[in-house]
C-alpha cells in the first residue's frame, strides 16, 4: 500500500469514528433522557448540553405532543444523519 493510500485510510478511519462518537453522544442523551436521569449530575449535564449542541439543528424540527417523542425524533434524526454522512464520507476516499 502505498504512503498516500494509509493516509487516505487512516482520515477516512478517523471521520468514521468521529461520526460514531458524535452518535453515541446523541444516542447517550436520549437514553438518558428516556429513563429519567439526574440532570443535576455533571455527566447527565456534560452530555445533555453536548448533545444539544451537536443536535441543535434538528432539535425542534418535529412537534409531537409528548416531549420525549419530539426528543428521540429529533436526536434521533440528528444520530441517523451523523452516520450515514459520516460512513459515506469515510468510505469514499477508500474506493479511489
Amino acid at each position: 500500500m502505498s504512503p498516500r493510500r494509509s493516509g487516505t485510510h487512516q482520515a477516512a478511519t478517523v471521520i468514521a469514528i468521529v461520526a460514531d462518537v458524535m452518535a453515541v453522544i446523541i444516542g447517550l442523551w436520549i437514553l438518558m433522557y428516556l429513563l429519567d436521569a439526574n440532570r443535576a449530575n455533571d455527566l447527565v449535564s456534560f452530555v445533555q448540553d453536548v448533545a444539544h449542541w451537536l443536535a441543535g439543528w434538528s432539535y425542534d424540527l418535529f412537534t409531537f405532543d409528548e416531549a420525549w417523542a419530539r426528543v428521540v425524533a429529533g436526536c434521533g434524526l440528528a444520530a441517523v444523519v451523523y452516520l450515514f454522512v459520516g460512513h459515506a464520507v469515510a468510505g469514499r476516499p477508500r474506493r479511489h
